[in-house]
């Protein structure tokens, strides 16, 4: 049988006591690793989770500015249409100012032309988009009573003509909305009428459960998507000053897309 001196205890219990300081000492830093280990794995994941979400971010940025730089194209090759068509309006109306500088001297001639300037401006408004067809029938009846009329001068003759061609000038620089009847094959419906300057004319059911487009290729109303309807709805407002004015994204068909929807 073994026997245990009061010293071989002591020393038994001191060795015992040095082991588990030693562990408790290994273990600390053990748990700190472990501890920073899950800390940098978790900050890892939330680093991917970041690269993805600036990634999709990326490719959807990408997408809208190419589809701005298509939208950008049609609209300058229809301005390029636009301008040309101005230019040439602007050509004959200064040939008309260069005429009329010697009203007094030639009033014979004066006559016939400015009955020639009501012509074209009825030929004018004929060929472009059909928009407040009463205000601008109505102004043109005016301009075509007035000419024969002996009590009105040939100067006030000619600042009536110069008016109404200003306030058709003025249309190709406006936004405008009102509601008015659109005929169809079941009759005619009030609808709510948006005109881009010159480019665009749309109409909008009061509901705003549909929307259209004035294909001028065809001389008809073509119905939209439904993508179309908010930023329709939205253009209206901002016509109205029910809204201030922010970015829109309203479609615009060129004379090329027009033609391939034909």
């Amino acid at each position: 049988m073994a026997l245990f001196t009061p010293r071989a205890l002591f020393g038994a219990a001191l060795s015992s006591s040095a082991l588990a300081f030693t562990l408790s000492l290994h273990a600390a830093p053990l748990d700190e690793a472990l501890s920073e280990s899950q800390r940098l794995a978790e900050q890892a994941r939330s680093s991917q989770a970041r690269v993805e979400q600036l990634d999709d971010e990326a490719r959807r940025m990408l997408e809208e500015y190419r589809s701005a730089i298509q939208q950008s194209e049609a609209l300058k090759a229809y301005n390029e249409q636009l301008r040309q068509l101005t230019e040439a309006q602007r050509k004959e109306l200064e040939g008309y100012q260069r005429q009329l500088d010697g009203i007094e001297r030639t009033q014979e001639a004066v006559a016939p032309l400015m009955g020639r300037m009501v012509e074209v401006l009825e030929e004018f408004i004929a060929a472009d988009l059909p928009f407040l067809p009463h205000e601008r029938g109505d102004r043109l009846l005016t301009l075509q009573e007035l000419l024969p009329r002996a009590d009105v001068s040939l100067a006030e003759k000619y600042r009536r003509i110069l008016e109404a061609y200003q306030i058709e000038s003025d249309y190709g620089r406006t936004l405008e909305a009102w509601r008015g009847q659109l005929e169809g094959e079941e009759g005619a419906r009030s609808v709510e009428f948006l005109r881009l300057g010159r480019v665009m004319l749309y109409y909008q059911t009061l509901d705003a459960h549909e929307s259209g487009w004035w294909n001028p290729q065809s001389q008809s109303w073509q119905v939209l998507d439904g993508s179309a309807r908010r930023p329709i709805t939205q253009a209206i407002a901002i016509a109205r000053q029910q809204q201030a004015p922010v970015l829109l994204n309203l479609p615009v068909k060129t004379l090329a897309q027009q033609e391939r929807d034909q």
